[in-house]
């Protein structure tokens, strides 16, 4: 796999934005101040963008120029993983432009529709824009809609594209609409919906890792794999965010996105190239036939932190958090096996599992591979060996970790697991691209393949809404303790296969 922010022509030319402007809808969130401005900025200080791209902030504050420049400097300054530069910071703030107003206020859009002439004009951005939405889903409609109104949409000259942030949709038949709505206004070749996760290095290097080496192809099926667990965890909790996260739960924000495209990536076959058809169609046939068991009530759980102890630390629980309603049954902590009707996964369980103050920071993909046939030791000899296992560690520890059984030293035949390690940033001079730098440039250029398409978000809520639909007809949700590993239910679930949780 090349460098993602090179040139695939040529690995030692970068892959240079040519002019464009970025409009930035949400601007003042949290996202765009600790994502997104400080991705910019690292793109145009490893000289990715061009001299002549501009940004646009839209909000509803009544921001002059030079008081929101003076705000994109301070997020840039806190967030940025690159050397701060004046002088790349003065070219990146002459193309900084802000436009005041509600999202249904004709007048603001007016004012947004004159000021990308300006730019076309005076900054060279050519009619090449691109529309970012960091706003609540509830807001798409009206926004897209202005920009259709307003002609912003299509250009005689150069192109125009709009980012979405998840979630696509609340489920499978607003999933639709949003769809439909986008595709009324966008040509569907110039619609990105972003995935962070997508983005990171670590996730490209499950490609990588599967069709670059020769020795895990022949052992990655049913014959030899027993099991695929998918976990993404966090210590903390939802911090300000109840506003968006109440009524949406650990489900529909992780596992709908995140989790499957994961569990996409690490079961889909071989693309002909990594182009974002080939890659894409891969992908929607493992969707597309995947599902969770007919018995939700036993192969799927879900929890709600209750106060406990998070590094060394009391915290609340989910019920007490500001914002949250006291009657709220939100998932914080979603587990489900998913079942692939492919030859090569037939039989094979994928657990996926997300949650809230769980007992440490981790995203790891860990494929579980079947006991040997015959172990011609005795029962004491084997005692602490467990399954062969590949773990793909997407975060925080980026790496890969290869489980298998060892001999210990001494002069008898008593076998123990080992770990061989491998850590990105022991193996490489190079720093690893952050998710967004990543996703913002190919959005810039026009570059697709790492965005799901409409299939593969309608295919994910597919899977998802039986699930959402069994857990909302259950009258109560299962606890756990903040710092655990989530409610019991979890461990019982994987339990009737035979089977438990790693603890990464």
């Amino acid at each position: 796999m090349t460098n993602p922010l090179r040139d695939p022509r040529d690995r030692r030319l970068p892959r240079i934005a040519g002019p464009c402007s970025m409009i930035m809808f949400g601007v003042t969130g949290d996202l765009a101040r600790k994502k997104l401005i400080p991705a910019i900025y690292d793109l145009a200080n490893r000289g990715l963008l061009p001299p002549g791209f501009a940004l646009v902030g839209f909000a509803r504050q009544d921001f002059g120029n030079g008081t929101f420049a003076s705000m994109i400097k301070a997020a840039a300054k806190a967030g940025a993983r690159t050397e701060w530069s004046e002088t790349v910071w003065k070219q990146l703030a002459a193309g900084i432009r802000f436009v005041p107003g509600q999202f249904d206020d004709d007048a603001a859009w007016k004012q947004l529709a004159e000021t990308l002439a300006e730019l076309d004009r005076d900054q060279g951005t050519g009619g090449n824009h691109a529309f970012y939405l960091s706003i609540p889903p509830g807001l798409f409609p009206t926004v897209v809609s202005k920009i259709k109104q307003h002609g912003l949409a299509t250009s005689t000259e150069g192109w125009r594209r709009v980012v979405i942030e998840k979630p696509f949709g609340h489920d499978l038949a607003s999933a639709k609409e949003l769809n439909r709505l986008v595709g009324d206004v966008f040509e569907r070749s110039s619609v990105f919906r972003i995935d962070h996760y997508l983005g990171k290095e670590t996730v490209q290097n499950i490609l990588a890792l599967r069709f670059a080496n020769g020795m895990f192809e022949p052992v990655w099926n049913s014959h030899y794999v027993d099991h695929v667990q998918i976990t993404m965890a966090e210590d903390i909790g939802i911090g300000s965010r109840a506003g968006y996260y109440d009524g949406i739960g650990a489900a529909r924000d992780i596992i709908q996105n995140h989790l499957l495209q994961l569990m996409a990536l690490t079961a889909m076959e071989e693309p002909v190239s990594f182009d974002a058809h080939s890659l894409r169609l891969e992908k929607q046939k493992i969707l597309a036939n995947a599902s969770a068991p007919a018995d939700l009530s036993k192969h799927t759980a879900r929890g709600q932190y209750v106060a406990g102890w998070a590094g060394g630390v009391e915290v609340d629980g989910y019920l007490d958090e500001e914002g949250i309603p006291e009657d709220s049954r939100t998932e914080t902590f979603a587990a489900m096996r998913i079942d692939i009707g492919t030859r090569r996964w037939a039989g094979v369980p994928f657990y996926l599992r997300t949650g809230k103050r769980l007992g440490r920071r981790v995203t790891e993909v860990a494929v579980v591979f079947k006991r040997a046939p015959h172990l011609p030791f005795r029962k004491h000899d084997v005692t602490e060996l467990g399954q062969n296992a590949l773990v793909m560690r997407i975060q925080p520890d980026e790496g890969v970790t290869l489980r298998f059984g060892s001999k210990v030293p001494g002069t008898t035949m008593e076998i123990r697991d080992v770990n061989m390690d491998f850590a990105y940033g022991g193996a490489f001079v190079e720093s690893s691209p952050e998710a967004y730098e990543r996703l913002i440039l190919d959005v810039l250029l026009g570059d697709p393949p790492l965005f799901p398409q409409q299939e593969e978000v309608e295919l994910s809520w597919k899977i998802l809404d039986p699930v959402i639909n069994h857990w909302r007809r259950q009258r109560t949700i299962d606890t756990y303790p903040a710092g655990t590993w989530g409610p019991r239910s979890a461990d019982e679930m994987i339990a009737r296969d035979g089977r438990t949780w790693r603890r990464p």
